[in-house]
């Protein structure tokens, strides 16, 4: 069973939220200058969303492997630090600050790392790397040079010998596409280098990395075309059954995410061998997994793929504690939150106490009802995460800012101030205080932004995961303010 969480508080920011001159934030300096700021907040934990290679929407939970780091995030100024670009190439990758432009990135970004990766010198470094990353690195790579063959389409859209993995055809397009293998390959050892130094560089001071694993996998991915055997699928690849959740109080049609669902017996038989590579990886790069809709685990909503909405969806067991046994064999150091947000159905209750994971509070969720409501503070036990909201929630001021009536008036009453302009501090206060192990805030509430700074809207696409935080807005005033507050509650980070 796992131990606590070590009492502190953290900020949930993604990489490619970051202050940069390239569009995108990166492993960079401005990173490295982050985790000076943490320090100087008396933070203890820096979460971040999932880092993966974006797929269709942008969403970091739609990634096109479960295993790659995202080109975007690699540092331009690192790599023209080490010869492999020109000072006119660094210039003319440099995009707008104001949001990330996702199509510029797109059409540009990947030029100049190809104009890097073709001075680059394979040395036994980047050798060992290919080798010890085989597992996965092969079959990515080669999916995302077949994927521009085909004019980015998914797999299921491919020739027929290349959709079914057929050896020959296999082996022939590595053979002709073998320097766009090489470029996606260089691509990750660059992201895994700058990745682990700023690591170092965290953990050395302190700071603890938060990480998502998103509990499913996009179908337009190199983990469903290497293993279709682990995925409910059809003869041509198609999913037979999607993931999702059911009609609610806030959505009448529920929601469809498509994903592909697991065969749970399938991966049962080598003991859950892919998660646990899964989780292995995950345990390399963060301090600490949140599983995201770790619910799922537990029991799961299958959705048959002819439905277009999650209407005709019906509940199945998960596989439960077989599961979390073997990832916990896996995780080594690592540490787990579960992201257990939702109707919490009795069996993830008691999956939870089996494992010792904590469990997670939103405080925005606090409020309708009324005092029995179990995400008000005065609710907790010690062993949870309390978050101000996530990334899928409005803004702390953007959602203060719409209360009206009695909701309004219970807010207030309840966080003992007179004013709304007061509640998005009184909240922040109120999860430092409580008896969680962690607080954790988005840096747009600790910067008390609107929704015009809101991450992601659920169930939209486009506009969503462009966020930027500017360099100035990275003050010594509000790591004071943070500091302060984390020493009054007893989550000041010990140097």
């Amino acid at each position: 069973m796992q131990t606590r969480l070590q009492r502190g508080a953290g900020i949930l920011l993604p990489i490619g939220s970051l202050p940069s001159r390239y569009g995108i934030g990166s492993l960079g300096d401005e990173a490295f200058r982050f985790v000076d700021f943490l320090c100087d907040a008396g933070q203890t934990y820096w979460q971040v969303l999932p880092v993966g290679p974006t797929g269709y929407g942008d969403s970091p939970y739609q990634s096109f492997s479960a295993f790659a780091g995202n080109p975007y995030f690699i540092d331009l100024p690192t790599l023209f630090g080490q010869g492999l670009l020109t000072a006119e190439e660094l210039t003319a990758a440099e995009l707008p600050a104001e949001e990330i432009p996702y199509e510029q990135l797109y059409y540009t970004r990947f030029r100049v790392l190809r104009c890097a990766a073709a001075r680059f010198s394979e040395d036994a470094a980047f050798i060992a790397f290919c080798k010890a990353e085989a597992a996965w690195l092969e079959d990515y790579a080669l999916y995302m040079s077949i994927k521009a063959k085909h004019e980015e389409r998914e797999w299921t859209l491919w020739d027929a010998p290349l959709r079914s993995r057929l050896p020959q055809a296999v082996q022939a397009a590595a053979r002709e596409l073998a320097e766009d293998v090489r470029f996606w390959k260089i691509c990750q050892y660059w992201f895994f280098c700058q990745w682990q130094a700023l690591k170092a560089y965290a953990n050395e001071r302190g700071i603890r990395l938060i990480g998502d694993i998103p509990i499913y996998v996009a179908q337009d991915s190199a983990d469903v075309w290497a293993h279709p055997e682990l995925f409910e699928l059809d003869e041509e690849g198609v999913p037979t059954s999607v993931a999702g959740v059911p009609p609610d109080c806030f959505s009448e049609d529920g929601q469809r995410w498509g994903n592909p669902l697991y065969r749970y017996d399938r991966m049962a038989e080598d003991d859950f061998a892919w998660w646990r590579s899964r989780m292995a990886a995950c345990a390399r790069l963060y301090d600490v997994i949140r599983i995201d809709h770790f619910i799922g685990l537990a029991r799961y909503f299958a959705i048959p793929a002819a439905c277009k909405t999650a209407k005709g969806g019906a509940w199945r067991k998960g596989p439960g504690k077989a599961l979390t046994d073997a990832l916990d064999r896996a995780r080594g150091e690592a540490r787990i939150i579960a992201e257990d947000l939702g109707v919490l159905h009795p069996s993830v209750r008691r999956l939870l106490k089996r494992t010792g994971y904590p469990g997670m509070k939103v405080l925005l969720f606090a409020f309708d009802g009324d005092a029995d409501n179990e995400y008000l503070p005065h609710h907790y036990g010690a062993n949870c995460v309390v978050y101000g909201g996530t990334h899928d929630n409005e803004t702390v001021v953007g959602f203060c800012r719409s209360l009206r009536g009695e909701k309004r008036r219970f807010v207030l009453d309840y966080l003992g101030v007179k004013r709304t302009a007061d509640l998005p501090r009184a909240l922040m206060k109120a999860a430092y205080a409580s008896v969680a192990d962690v607080a954790i805030f988005q840096m747009q509430d600790i910067l008390q932004l609107d929704n015009r700074a809101r991450m992601n809207t659920p169930s939209t696409l486009g506009g969503n995961w462009m966020w930027r935080l500017r360099a100035e807005q990275i003050s010594d005033d509000t790591a004071a303010e943070l500091r302060t507050l984390a020493k009054l509650y007893s989550r000041e980070r010990k140097d």
